[in-house]
């Protein structure tokens, strides 16, 4: 197997955080007039959230020589590729190019590709677990969004409370 295979996900990461905050940047307000809910998109928030993906992303790359560490690893990607199909999906959605989008497509979707063509054809996974990987890591896009209309409920019922009071 190719030796830069495993730290692929962390170079496309960088190259998507570099395209959503840095050129053309703008990720945070683009994302705040989409959910309508600013308070909950902070800059702290998305440091700790892109941290956190990075850190995965090199923890991954260390243990993908393992069958759990190349589950978790297919899973990363199975995550970064909803994630680029989320902003495109988001774009057509509001009219408007999300920062993030091109690399998105054109890095994170070929790369879930490549990487579990790739485990699956050395047998480092069997198919259950690269299906398994497959539906856990694109399903972070279900609950953050189950997460975002809660948290918008709670919002309404504090805005109904304090109105009443």
């Amino acid at each position: 197997m190719m030796d830069w295979l495993p730290w692929a996900p962390f170079v496309a990461a960088c190259c998507h955080i570099f395209e959503e905050f840095v050129w053309p940047g703008g990720f945070m307000d683009w994302y705040r007039r989409y959910r309508l809910n600013p308070s909950r998109i902070t800059k702290r928030m998305l440091v700790i959230v892109n941290i956190a993906l990075l850190a995965a992303c090199v923890n991954y790359a260390l243990v993908a020589d393992t069958r759990w560490g190349a589950t978790a690893l297919l899973g990363l990607c199975a995550l970064l590729c909803s994630n680029g199909l989320w902003h495109a999906w988001a774009s057509v959605k509001t009219h408007t190019v999300s920062p993030g989008v091109v690399t998105g497509i054109l890095l994170y979707v070929p790369l879930m590709i490549v990487e579990f063509n790739a485990y699956l054809q050395a047998r480092r996974v069997s198919i259950w677990l690269a299906g398994a990987a497959a539906g856990a890591g694109s399903s972070y896009h279900v609950w953050s969004a189950l997460y975002h209309r809660v948290a918008a409920k709670n919002l309404q019922e504090q805005a109904a409370i304090t109105q009443k009071e």
